[in-house]
Parts: C-alpha cells; sequence; structure tokens
C-alpha cells in the first residue's frame, strides 16, 4: 500500500469518527476519537475472529506496522505540536514557576521512574511475570514523564489558573529531556551491551537537554529577526513552519532533543516575536493557523492511538500487569509530586488543590505509546507495550473527562 492511499484511510477514519463524537458522544475531540478509534479496533478483532473475515484482520495490523507510530510521533508529529503548544505559552508564567516546573521534571521523573520499577518488579512476580529489575526501570522510563501533547489539549478546557496550568504544562513540556536520557542509557544496557557510566549519562543528558535548548533559542532567534524584516503574515507563517522542520531536522544530526529545541523556539517567538515583531494581524493568523495544525494533528494523533491496540498481545497475564500498573503510576506520581510541593511550601505557598490536581492531572499519552513501539524484539517487549497501552488508555480516557472536577 503507497504512501498517499495510507494518508487517504487516516484522513477519512479521523473525519468520520470527529462526526461521530460531535454528533453522539458530545466528548473533548481528542478523547472522543481515541474511544471510536478504540471501539473500532475491538470490533475488527472481534470479526476477525471469524474465519471468513480474518483476511480483514490481517490487512489492519499489517496497515498499521506500515504507519511505524513510533518514527511518525517521535520523527514527525512531536516537534509540530510540542512547537504549537509553547507558542501560547507565557514565558513570565513559566519563569514565575521555574523552581516547580524544574524540580517536577527531573527530580520527580527520576523519582517515578525508580518508584514504579521497585514496586512492579515485586508485584509482577506474584502474578507469575518475573521482569528483571533493568526491564522494568525501563518501563518506569517509558511511563513517568507526562505527556505534553495530551496535557495541553485537556487543559485549554479548563478553568485553571495561569500559575497552575503554567506549573502543568511546563513540566509536561520539559520532562522530556531527563526521560529521553534514562530511555536511552537503559535501552543501551539492555540491548546495545552499554554499561552506566555517570559521565556518559551526564554527557548525554547535557548533550540533549542543554543542547537543545540552545538550538531552539538559536533558531527562534534567527526567525524572530527574520520577522522583524517582512510585515506579511503568509511569509511569517512560513518562517515558523521552516523553524520547525529545520529544527527536527538539524536535532536529529546534531543528536540533541527534538521536543526541547521546538519547545524554546516556540517559546522565544510567541512571546518576543510576538511582541516586538509581529503586527496584530500577523500575530492572529500565525495563531488562527498552528492552533489549526494543533487540532487536526492531535485528532490524527489519538485516532492512531486507539488503532494501535491492534498491535496488543491480549494474554491475561498482561492484561493483569497493565491493571497493576495504573495504580503504581499513579500513587508513585502522587508521592513524588507531593514531596517536591511540601518542600517547596517552605518558602512559598500553593493552591490547596496543587498536589491532587498535578498529580491527576499528569496525563500520559503518544510519547509513551511511541518509546514502547520502538522496543525491539525481546520475551518483555510485549508486557511492557501492553502496560503502557493500558496506562495511557486510562490515563487520557478517565484521568481526561475527571479532572476537570477537581477545578471546580
Amino acid at each position: 500500500m503507497d504512501f498517499f492511499t495510507i494518508l487517504s484511510l487516516i484522513f477519512v477514519t479521523t473525519a468520520g469518527f470527529s462526526v461521530i463524537n460531535c454528533r453522539y458522544w458530545k466528548l473533548p475531540t481528542t478523547i472522543g476519537l481515541m474511544i471510536n478509534s478504540i471501539i473500532m479496533s475491538f470490533v475488527l478483532i472481534l470479526i476477525g475472529e471469524l474465519s471468513f473475515f480474518s483476511d480483514s484482520l490481517t490487512w489492519a495490523k499489517e496497515t498499521i506496522h506500515l504507519i511505524k507510530f513510533d518514527e511518525l510521533v517521535i520523527r514527525g508529529m512531536l516537534g509540530i505540536l510540542l512547537f504549537a503548544s509553547a507558542l501560547h505559552v507565557n514565558f513570565e508564567d513559566l519563569y514565575k514557576n521555574k523552581m516547580v516546573i524544574g524540580l517536577l521534571a527531573t527530580v520527580g521523573v527520576a523519582f517515578s521512574a525508580f518508584g514504579i520499577a521497585f514496586t512492579l518488579q515485586f508485584l509482577l512476580k506474584l502474578i507469575g511475570i518475573p521482569i528483571p529489575f533493568l526491564y522494568c526501570l525501563l518501563f518506569g522510563s517509558i511511563i513517568s514523564p507526562t505527556d505534553p501533547i495530551a496535557v495541553m489539549s485537556i487543559l485549554k478546557s479548563l478553568g485553571a489558573s495561569p500559575s497552575l496550568q503554567a506549573k502543568i504544562a511546563g513540566e509536561s513540556l520539559f520532562n522530556d529531556g531527563v526521560a529521553i536520557v534514562m530511555f536511552s542509557v537503559i535501552f543501551g544496557v539492555l540491548y546495545k551491551g552499554g554499561s552506566f557510566e555517570w559521565s556518559a549519562i551526564l554527557w548525554l543528558f547535557v548533550r540533549e537537554s542543554v543542547g537543545g535548548a540552545l538550538l531552539g533559542l538559536l533558531l527562534g532567534y534567527l526567525a524572530y529577526l527574520t520577522l522583524k524584516l517582512v510585515d506579511d503574515y503568509i511569509t511569517e507563517i512560513l518562517i515558523t513552519i521552516a523553524v520547525v522542520f529545520a529544527g527536527g531536522s538539524l536535532s536529529h544530526h546534531l543528536h540533541v532533543s527534538e521536543p526541547i529545541v521546538a519547545v524554546c523556539a516556540g517559546l522565544l517567538i510567541g512571546n518576543r516575536g510576538r511582541q516586538l515583531a509581529m503586527s496584530d494581524k500577523s500575530s492572529e493568523h500565525i495563531d488562527i493557523f498552528w492552533h489549526l495544525v494543533d487540532e487536526i494533528m492531535n485528532s490524527i494523533l489519538f485516532v492512531l492511538l486507539g488503532l494501535e491496540v491492534l498491535v496488543l498481545s491480549f494474554k491475561f497475564t498482561y492484561f493483569l500487569a497493565g491493571i497493576l500498573a495504573v495504580p503504581v503510576v499513579l500513587i508513585t506520581r502522587f508521592i513524588g509530586v507531593a514531596g517536591i510541593i511540601n518542600l517547596l511550601r517552605l518558602k512559598r505557598s500553593f493552591p490547596k488543590k496543587v498536589i491532587p490536581i498535578l498529580t491527576w492531572g499528569g496525563l500520559r499519552g503518544g510519547i509513551s505509546i511511541a518509546l514502547a513501539l520502538s522496543l525491539p524484539e525481546s520475551e518483555f517487549r510485549e508486557v511492557i507495550i501492553s502496560m503502557t497501552f493500558i496506562v495511557v488508555i486510562f490515563s487520557v480516557i478517565v484521568q481526561g473527562l475527571t479532572v476537570k472536577r477537581l477545578f471546580q
């Protein structure tokens, strides 16, 4: 099947599910699309059990494999979506909350990954799945970072204060650096025969995060200088598109974090660029353009997320492992958030519900699925993928639909 046929199927499916959601479910777009997509996946699996329709299930699975979800998200959609989100984040709100954002995005992610690993290794042994600690830690690094795409899509519909939104959005935008370092190090040890060397880990973190930030700021500043030379919104939109794709390509070749490149470039253009280099008309058109791109890409992402259920291994023990992983992830997240917030309360005040909101509002999404699917074949790959899917599905649907009640 050629690329354009697959693309056509994706857009037709997304449009159809969107109509169903608008007409019947009336849920937030991304959640409604994901539910429709999951339902379709299970229908295909059920009818595929009938010998007459077995070819249709095989065809659907082959098509999903051709899409290569992990590459599509990490190399294709992630930079675009993060840039679009960062473009609308107020830098002053981020700066005021830099301490809590920094600790949640670094210490919080590391604590969560190790806490999940220790707890799950013990629980999985009880249900007959003895997984080595490093594989549990690999899962912890996959599932610990909150997904900026899922978080930002939900935050748009909430009436949270700018400070609280900055904490949630800021953590989700910046925690990829630590997660990528952890995942890369553990992946190297397990699959490439590497070893734990703190100097190598520190260099990897500096290269990915600091290097990504510097490249993002450089591209954002060059775009800002170019934006000052013109007053034509079409040209200015093209400049922002160029920044995103140049950032994605350069980050890949320079081995720095593409998410951090996109976030830093988006923050600079969305704040300094908007204030000093754009007319009101240009700013409005850029906002409209990137809002539409954000909505369309998010819609496609969550449809594909639901369809990836087709690649799951439906073993009862794997399903049980995923069910156990949900409370483990949430409790570990709660302990990490509570520890950081209570420590910072010694110097500053926080809203009463900040801990439950940061815990329940820390959604997981496409990035975790993409990392899990990027794992090579091994005896523990299927259980890691299954646990990741179940945690993400619970996070997006259950947490996403109920987090608004915490703001009331």
